[in-house]
């Protein structure tokens, strides 16, 4: 009876969503009132994003991740036009939505680069190096060169090794929310898959680059993939190395005007857009560079930083105690250790109102026309399950850790097989039928990907 009262209550609030945001986002109202209007329309659409991205969270009632949930509400939003309800379709036009859920996936992996560690992930580094590279090469090699030419005979050689390039992609974003959602992100899987994810994205952005080339100008040299993947390198370790010398600089000065969490935030934040944009700039993904900013930021950045409050319970605590050494050493330890889950701590709620936004509006992005088309589906089924294979073979070419967890890690498509995909289309050659191809390639491996995940991390325990 209670269950049922509460999905009353949900199917309640839906329709009443459905019914003010239409009332809300006609084209008089909006007309009328200007651009006053349409911000405040927007603070309507992000009440509906995180509205619905919370019901989507009811798949953690069944043990899913909420990733998954936010993922699926996005795409049935998406795609209500398909049985005449256009009331969400401006969010996909909107933006500052467009922006907010950008930015919500830099800071998911800022987020995630502040609770991992540096030490941690070189110990991965061989594996995750090889996990990449046979994550990216035997995709591309399988889509270019076998399924593409069996599957989809007659077609121009750029539009299969689009197709291939497509297939290379991981979304790390879904799969760090899962082992996230999961507090699995300290394991050696998940620091493989992180590690694997960043090289591979390297290694993608060469393909990309090199078919576009290619496609563009006919031909490419080896100086231009030389010089791609040096500026992918350099940036990669040079943030690193160089962010381990600035950090602790900046944090002390910082420190001198003003040692609250407001100013710790700040550093924080701007550390991390500050490097999306260096990355974006010579051509990376910005996500790359806010993971690698979480990556250099470190406690220790901030011990001129003190928690007054903490401060005073110590002093507290030292003067009506007569402690040891060793109570000493364990309060110390203890300071320091929240001063680590601090730092993650800060970041949270600002993830808690960005990132499912991103979720929601990529799932919305998914259309679910080509669905209908049966011969295009048959085919893209085959190519969703190559793609799963080969990044599955991926998982398999080390050891020493659960491989089924590396290999769907590695999965999920997501936003970053669209792109390729748009840009194949862009340029004129991928058609309609192998857009539709790829794009249900991408729904399927970032849907199938978060529960098997979960259900095989769950298992291992």
């Amino acid at each position: 009876m209670k269950h049922k009262k509460r999905l009353w209550a949900y199917s309640l609030g839906f329709i009443g969503f459905i019914v003010a945001s239409q009332a809300i986002a006609s084209e008089e109202v909006t007309a009328e009132a200007g651009h006053a209007g349409t911000v405040a329309l927007t603070f309507l659409w992000i009440a509906v994003i995180l509205f619905f991205a919370k019901i989507g969270g009811l798949v953690e009632k069944i043990g899913q991740p909420a990733v998954l949930g936010e993922l699926v509400i996005g795409v049935l939003l998406g795609n209500l036009a398909l049985i005449g309800i256009h009331t969400f379709d401006p969010i996909l036009e909107n933006a500052i939505i467009k922006f907010l859920a950008e930015l919500g996936v830099v800071i998911l992996l800022l987020q995630i680069g502040l609770e991992s560690n540096i030490g941690e992930m070189k110990k991965v580094g061989l594996p995750a190096f090889i996990v990449a590279v046979v994550g990216v090469v035997l995709p591309f090699i399988l889509g270019t060169y076998v399924v593409g030419p069996w599957l989809m005979p007659g077609l121009d050689m750029n539009a299969y090794l689009f197709l291939g390039a497509s297939l290379t992609a991981t979304s790390v974003g879904i799969t760090a929310r899962v082992f996230k959602d999961l507090g699995k992100l300290q394991t050696p899987e998940a620091q493989i898959v992180l590690g694997a994810a960043v090289i591979d994205d390297v290694l993608g952005l060469i393909i990309l680059a090199v078919v576009s080339a290619i496609v563009t100008i006919g031909a490419v040299s080896a100086g231009m993939i030389g010089w791609i993947l040096a500026k992918a390198i350099l940036f990669l370790v040079g943030s690193i190395i160089l962010g381990q010398f600035i950090a602790p600089m900046l944090g002390k000065f910082f420190a001198k005007i003003q040692t609250g969490i407001g100013m710790k935030f700040t550093l924080i934040i701007i550390f991390g857009l500050v490097l999306a944009y260096m990355a974006q700039l010579i051509g990376l993904a910005p996500i790359v560079g806010a993971f690698a900013a979480g990556l250099i930021l470190d406690p220790v950045h901030f011990r001129y930083f003190k928690d007054p409050k903490i401060v005073a319970d110590v002093k507290q605590v030292l003067k009506n105690s007569e402690t040891n050494d060793e109570t000493a050493k364990a309060i110390n330890s203890a300071i320091e250790s929240h001063s680590r889950r601090h730092i993650e701590d800060l970041i949270e709620p600002v993830a808690f109102l960005l990132v499912p936004i991103f979720f929601v509006l990529t799932g919305m992005e998914v259309s679910l026309e080509a669905l209908f088309n049966v011969p295009i589906l048959l085919v893209a089924l085959a190519i969703t399950a190559v793609a799963i294979i080969g990044k599955l073979l991926a998982g398999y070419s080390i050891r020493g850790v659960n491989r089924n967890i590396v290999g769907f890690g590695m999965v999920p498509r997501g936003e970053v097989g669209l792109i390729f995909a748009a840009i194949g289309k862009g340029l004129g050659v991928i058609s309609e039928e192998m857009f539709s191809v790829i794009v249900i390639m991408v729904i399927l491996t970032t849907l199938v990907a978060p529960p098997v995940l979960n259900w095989l991390i769950k298992r291992q325990k």
